[in-house]
């Protein structure tokens, strides 16, 4: 039951013949005639949006991708009307046009976007064209990965109802979406927790051209859902106003009185083609086509709103007047607006981080400990210091256990079940859902356990991509404050998804951080610097040093921190230098101490992030030394050495008096369980001695 767009004139709206349209459920809700009319007034203002839109891109000045929502007004007019501007949370998705304007975009605003201008109030024309939000007044900024924002609106509404506030967090998709399985852990964890979430499934049968049957096991795709205790399934009409109103007011109630979540099965019918690139024709019959404009949602309701006695033709008439001449006012100031300007295109990818009040510097003093007890103390330092910190992840709050290496031990029994608690086993939904609850309030820091080793990071690499250019593609609106903890890296005989390091795939993303300490004391201060800092930080856990006697430092007190993006020379030398972090780090120093008495002095190079990377310090050991080793466990193919040695050779190529050289791990597919094939798969202390010694002698 899917329909071609209505693509009458402005000042000839739908006027099918009354018997021939299924009447609307005027008896679902008791609507008063101010309601109904201003329902027309918002479906006629969005399709008199839409056909302008497509205009725009006849003429090829914008709006390359549109998505109509003609078919999806009712349900679309009833979730956007149930939003409350700057108290609610919204995630419409790209046919969400209506829901948009009905929450309180205006047709400019609306412009704006299609046309990506510079004064686009969702993302300043970095999103696509379609993808509406106003971040200031609670309408999220969406991407284009349809149905992941599920997830979080999942962990907003996690940190609605920890605050108590009585907000709602709406979420709407496509039903096509919910095949996504983070679509599912995002309604099993929503109703787990019992947050105070909204989801809209906008069910037109088709997703893009696979109908619904070649999609899920059942035709309304709500009903896959049934089994999860504490989730309230609504369905309703999305084509008829009067029973969308109604699914959503039970939805909001049920909500807010502390129900739990809903998910509203929304049956729409596409009017038209997915999008303006999508040929329809090729997979829908004429007759299915045509069938479906009887359930034209605006021209049912002009019928409805004359044969009811809501408005007369005249007044209808008033309205589409109004209408069109503010639509023509948005188009002529959207056309005239400003476009971005080129040289911000790399504004808003990382904000500065936390600045500590002292430059970084060796310090004495203070008992020493463990890097494992580093970590663990600094975390509990610094969720005493600011109470709008979280924790969660696999195994974290499991009575005396604190993680598969228990470094959160005792942190729960501290801190309370409502800031420290375990997640699933669904990493993209523990990434997610940090995402969301950041956008709560900006004061909200969080610390997740983003995998249980940091080979498991990939089942939730499309949130990490997610989170890595939020504050992006917002145009520096929101930015997430989350530190994703990843214990890395081989040497204990851990085997495949045990072992490998991650740090090559994640510092290629320009919008985190990437740390790699190698030592207590860095540890530390470098973890309380990224728990403070506004962004992303990924913070690497060499787990082979967590209880190394070589890797214990000094406890340096509750306010060291180190600066991000600072190496350090852990040891002086004039003939060659060696720039590496991590575990690799020692191996370094123990190779410089083996080649001392040969007479071959060398640098050791702490890089300590992966990024950003401290250019600063690599190009001065290279020119202090005229040689450099690049040293890293990762993988040779694709890791950190090619841009450090990149950056020597661009920019210190004179100083050099032998080429650059790479040492790291074998491009093995993975690293194995046994050790000997694990030690011949990693680098190793011997080949770091003669590798410095073939280069100080070149």
């Amino acid at each position: 039951m899917v329909a071609t767009e209505n693509t009458k004139s402005a000042d000839k709206p739908a006027h099918a013949a009354h018997a021939e349209l299924p009447p609307l459920k005027v008896k679902a809700y008791k609507a008063t005639a101010q309601e109904v009319r201003h329902w027309y007034r918002l479906m006629f203002l969005t399709r008199q949006l839409e056909d302008r839109a497509s205009k725009f891109i006849r003429l090829g000045k914008g709006w390359s991708y549109l998505a109509r929502c003609a078919g999806h007004e009712g349900i679309q007019v009833a979730l956007g009307l149930a939003f409350r501007a700057n108290k609610d949370f919204l995630f419409p998705y790209y046919r969400d046009m209506a829901t948009t304007v009905a929450a309180g975009l205006t047709p400019l605003e609306i412009v704006l976007n299609g046309l990506s201008k510079a004064a686009d109030v969702c993302s300043g024309g970095r999103g696509m064209s379609n993808h509406f939000g106003k971040p200031a007044i609670g309408i999220q900024n969406v991407s284009s990965c349809t149905g992941n924002h599920a997830s979080q609106a999942a962990g907003l509404a996690r940190a609605v109802k920890y605050y108590k506030s009585d907000a709602v967090v709406f979420s709407s998709q496509g039903e096509s979406s919910a095949s996504e399985g983070y679509v599912f852990e995002a309604l099993n964890g929503a109703s787990r927790e019992r947050v105070p979430a909204i989801f809209v499934l906008q069910a037109n049968g088709y997703g893009i051209s696979v109908p619904t049957s070649d999609q899920t096991a059942n035709e309304v795709v709500a009903e896959n859902f049934r089994g999860l205790k504490g989730l309230k399934l609504v369905m309703c009409d999305g084509t008829d106003i009067f029973d969308s109103t109604r699914a959503m007011h039970d939805a909001v109630e049920h909500v807010r009185r502390g129900g739990g979540p809903v998910v509203i099965n929304a049956a729409c019918v596409r009017m038209g083609a997915h999008s303006n690139s999508d040929a329809h024709e090729l997979y829908r019959s004429p007759e299915e086509i045509k069938d479906a404009e009887r359930y034209d949602p605006l021209a049912r309701l002009r019928a409805t709103a004359l044969s009811h006695g809501f408005a007369d033709d005249k007044a209808l008439r008033e309205i589409e007047a109004e209408v069109l001449a503010e639509v023509e006012q948005a188009c002529a100031q959207g056309e005239a607006s400003a476009e971005p300007d080129p040289a911000t295109v790399l504004q808003f990818n990382v904000p500065e981080p936390y600045a500590p009040a002292a430059l970084d510097a060796p310090r004495d003093g203070g008992k020493e400990e463990k890097l494992r007890e580093a970590i663990t103390r600094t975390m509990l330092e610094e969720f005493r210091r600011n109470p709008d910190t979280f924790l969660w992840g696999q195994d974290v709050a499991s009575k005396d256990k604190g993680g598969v290496f228990n470094l959160t031990k005792g942190m729960q029994a501290e801190f309370g079940p409502g800031r420290v608690f375990n997640g699933p086993i669904a990493e993209n939904y523990i990434v997610a859902t940090a995402n969301g609850m950041c956008r709560y309030d900006p004061k909200i820091h969080v610390v997740i356990e983003a995998a249980q080793f940091a080979d498991y990071v990939w089942p939730a690499m499309e949130q990490v991509v997610e989170i890595s250019h939020e504050y992006w593609r917002t145009n520096g609106q929101f930015v997430p404050n989350v530190v994703c903890r990843l214990a890395s890296g081989g040497y204990i005989g851990g085997g495949p998804y045990h072992s490998q390091n991650v740090e090559g795939i994640l510092g290629t993303l320009p919008g985190v951080r990437v740390i790699a300490p190698a030592f207590a004391d860095d540890a530390a201060g470098l973890l309380r610097t990224a728990v403070r800092s506004r962004g992303v930080t990924f913070f690497l856990e060499p787990k082979y040093l967590y209880n190394r006697p070589e890797a214990r430092g000094p406890n340096l007190g509750p306010d060291h921190c180190i600066p991000l993006g600072q190496a350090r020379v852990r040891r002086e030398g004039t003939d060659v230098s060696v720039v590496t972090y991590g575990n690799t780090v020692h191996f370094a120093l123990e190779a410089a101490k083996a080649l001392e008495p040969e007479g071959i002095s060398v640098e050791v190079v702490d890089l300590r992030c992966v990024r950003p990377l401290d250019e600063a310090a690599i190009l001065a050991t290279v020119k202090k030394t005229g040689k450099l080793l690049v040293l890293h466990e990762d993988r040779l193919f694709g890791g950190l050495g090619g841009e450090v040695a990149a950056l020597a050779a661009e920019k210190a190529f004179e100083f050099l008096d032998a080429p650059v050289r790479r040492l790291a791990s074998k491009d093995a597919a993975g690293v194995a369980f046994n050790r000997i094939l694990e030690n011949a798969t990693l680098v190793q202390p011997q080949q770091v001695v003669a590798a410095l010694r073939d280069l100080a002698r070149y």
